[in-house]
């Protein structure tokens, strides 16, 4: 009867394992004159299905969303995205440029060495709390480099 129990158990926690994993987290550094900020990770799925990043949460600012950058009539632009799919098996890298989480109306200003909890919302039901660093604007572009992931 133990033994099964401790299987049972065993075989949950496997079926619960989470297939998302949010890496090389971080949000960059601000002024004390820029009411806003933007966070930026590599979210991993290992699962045999696309999943999506749905909403953000943090208590840094007064509104979270998801946004990408666009070009329209020649000029890039920011505009807000409802979500930011993770292909199955595969990743998406949120970088300065491209898909990004922005912190809009920031309660204080960020410092650098300061870290940011994030809480992100997925399309299966699953979110992840995530704590990240502040960095300045180079430090964050330094660690991602100049590839692209998609």
């Amino acid at each position: 009867m133990k033994k099964i129990v401790v299987f049972m158990i065993f075989s949950i926690s496997i079926l619960f394992a989470s297939n998302l994993k949010v890496e090389d987290g971080y949000v960059r550094a601000t002024p004390p004159s820029l009411p806003n900020s933007a966070a930026f990770m590599k979210v991993i799925n290992s699962s045999n299905e696309t999943v999506s990043i749905v909403k953000a949460l943090s208590n840094v600012s007064k509104v979270v969303e998801l946004h990408t950058h666009l070009m329209k009539d020649g000029i890039m632009k920011m505009v807000q995205v409802p979500k930011i799919e993770v292909p199955a098996n595969g990743e998406v890298s949120l970088q300065p440029g491209g898909f990004h989480i922005m912190l809009i109306g920031l309660n204080k200003a960020l410092k650098e060495g300061e870290s940011v909890t994030l809480t992100l919302e997925f399309s299966n039901g699953e979110s992840k709390t995530i704590t990240v660093p502040v960095k300045t604007v180079m430090d964050g572009m330094k660690h991602h480099g100049n590839h692209m992931h998609n």
